[in-house]
C-alpha cells in the first residue's frame, strides 16, 4: 500500500493551523514506518525532503483561492496521485481537497478525509462533497456526531451547552448506550434509522496521538510551587480570559502560543494586570516540553461562547495540548466542551469543569496546589491513559485498517440518506 497525505501547509514556520498541521505531519511520519507514505503540502517554495521514512513534497507558489491563506491550490498536485493507492486529505472544505477527491473517483483510488477545522471557498458551499470520500476519519466521537448530522453548518452554528453527552470513555458511548442515542439527544433526531445509518456508514473515529518519547515526564516533581500552563493559539474560543480570571494572584500562569488575534491579546493583557502572567509567543517543542514538565498542571479552558458573545459548536476537535501535558506526566484541567471529555477522566487524570466558570476552575487549580501527592498520581494516570489510548502507532493502525476495509468502487457505497 502506498499512501499520500494532502495538507494545506506543513507544520512549523509559515504554518496556518498549528495543531492541525502537526497532526497531519505526525500521522504521516509514523505511518511511514509501516507503509510507503508521502506528505504533499504547499508553501512559498517548491522542495522535497525526508523526515525519517517519510517523503515530504512541497508544491511552491500555489494559487490561494480568493486570497485565502489556508486554501492553496495547484493543478500540479494531480500528478502526485500517480502510483498512489490511498489518498488521505486533511481539511475537507478546501478546493484542493475536492479536486483530489474527484480525481480519485475518476481513477478508482480510495480517498479519505479528516476535518481538522477551518476551511475556505470550496465546491462544498454549493453541493455536498461528503459522499466523494470513501471514509471520514474523525478525531473524536464528538466530531463524528457533529459532522455526520444532516444540515450541519459546521463552525458557524450557535450551540447550547446545556445538553452535552459525556464522552468520558472515548471508545464507547456513556452508560453503555449505542452512540446514536447521544447523537439524537445532542443534535436532534434527524430521521431515526436513516440518521444512524449515515453516522455509521463511512464515519470512523481514529483519535489523535502523541510522540511519547518526546513528550515524556521529566525529573521535576509536582509541587504546589509549579506554574499553570496553557498552550495553544490565542483565540477567543480558547477561553484563556477565563483562565486568567481564575488564577489565584500568588500563582504563576504561563500562556504559550502564537498571536493570531491582536484584539484578544490586548484584552488578555488587561485582564492579567496585577497577576503573575507570562506570555510566551516563540516557544519551540523543547521549550514547550520544558514548560509542561515544570507545571503544576496544564489547562485547556475552551468555550462555546466567547468573551465577545460569539458562539461555535466545535471549539475543540480533539484537545492535543491535553494529550501532550498528560504524556509529560502532568494533571490536566479542561472544560466540559466538545471532544475534551473524551480525553480527560474527571478525577482520575485531572478535572473537567463547566465552561465560562472561572470560580470552579480556580477551585480546581487551588486543590491541585494543596494536594501535590494526589496531583502527581493524576499525572501518572494521565501518562498511562495516553500510552493505552493515544499513541501514534495506534492511530496509524486504525487508519490502515480503515483504508484496507473501505470499498474502492463508488457503487459499493450505501445509498444516500433521503
Amino acid at each position: 500500500m502506498r499512501v499520500l497525505h494532502i495538507a494545506p501547509a506543513i507544520f512549523g514556520e509559515g504554518g496556518v493551523f498549528g495543531g492541525g498541521e502537526r497532526y497531519a505531519l505526525e500521522l504521516a511520519r509514523h505511518m511511514a514506518d509501516e507503509v510507503e507514505t508521502v506528505l504533499l503540502t504547499f508553501g512559498p517554495h517548491e522542495r522535497r525532503e525526508r523526515i525519517g521514512n517519510l517523503e515530504v513534497r512541497v508544491i511552491g507558489n500555489p494559487w490561494y483561492v480568493r486570497g485565502q491563506r489556508d486554501n492553496p491550490l495547484a493543478l500540479s498536485m494531480l500528478t502526485h496521485l500517480r502510483g498512489i493507492d490511498v489518498v488521505h486529505c486533511h481539511q475537507q472544505h478546501l478546493l484542493a481537497t475536492s479536486l483530489a477527491a474527484l480525481a480519485c473517483r475518476l481513477t478508482r483510488k480510495r480517498v479519505f478525509v479528516t476535518d481538522l477545522g477551518g476551511g475556505g471557498w470550496d465546491l462544498s458551499a454549493y453541493v455536498s462533497t461528503d459522499r466523494w470520500f470513501d471514509g471520514h476519519l474523525h478525531l473524536s466521537e464528538y466530531s463524528r456526531t457533529y459532522f455526520s448530522a444532516p444540515n450541519s453548518t459546521h463552525f458557524s452554528d450557535p450551540v447550547s451547552s446545556t445538553s452535552r453527552p459525556d464522552f468520558s470513555d472515548p471508545f464507547s458511548a456513556p452508560d453503555g448506550r449505542d452512540f446514536s442515542e447521544d447523537s439524537r439527544r445532542d443534535f436532534g433526531d434527524h430521521g431515526s434509522d436513516d440518521f444512524c445509518q449515515r453516522v455509521k456508514a463511512n464515519a470512523h473515529v481514529i483519535f489523535g496521538g502523541v510522540d511519547i518519547d518526546k513528550f515524556s515526564p521529566g525529573t521535576t516533581a509536582i509541587t504546589g510551587d509549579g506554574s499553570i500552563a496553557y498552550a495553544g493559539r490565542l483565540l477567543p474560543h480558547k477561553g484563556v480570559n477565563d483562565l486568567i480570571t481564575a488564577m489565584p494572584p500568588e500563582m504563576e500562569l504561563k500562556i504559550i502560543g502564537r498571536v493570531t488575534d491582536p484584539r484578544y491579546l490586548a484584552d488578555l493583557h488587561r485582564l492579567a494586570e496585577g497577576k503573575r502572567v507570562a506570555f510566551l509567543h516563540d516557544c519551540d517543542d523543547a521549550g514547550l516540553i520544558r514548560e509542561y514538565r515544570g507545571a503544576l498542571c496544564v489547562v485547556l479552558p475552551s468555550v462555546y461562547r466567547t468573551i465577545y458573545g460569539d458562539e461555535t459548536r466545535v471549539p475543540e476537535l480533539l484537545g492535543q495540548t491535553l494529550l501532550e501535558g498528560m504524556a509529560c506526566g502532568r494533571p490536566v484541567i479542561c472544560t466540559r466542551v466538545a471532544s475534551m471529555p473524551e480525553i480527560v477522566e474527571d478525577g482520575v487524570c485531572g478535572f473537567i469543569v463547566p465552561p465560562n466558570d472561572p470560580a470552579t476552575l480556580g477551585d480546581r487549580i487551588r486543590w491541585l496546589r494543596e494536594h501535590p501527592a494526589e496531583a502527581a498520581a493524576m499525572g501518572m494516570a494521565g501518562r498511562q491513559r495516553v500510552l493505552d489510548k493515544f499513541t501514534w502507532p495506534k492511530v496509524v493502525r486504525r487508519c490502515l485498517e480503515i483504508y484496507a476495509g473501505a470499498p474502492a468502487n463508488p457503487s459499493e457505497h450505501p445509498a444516500p440518506v433521503k
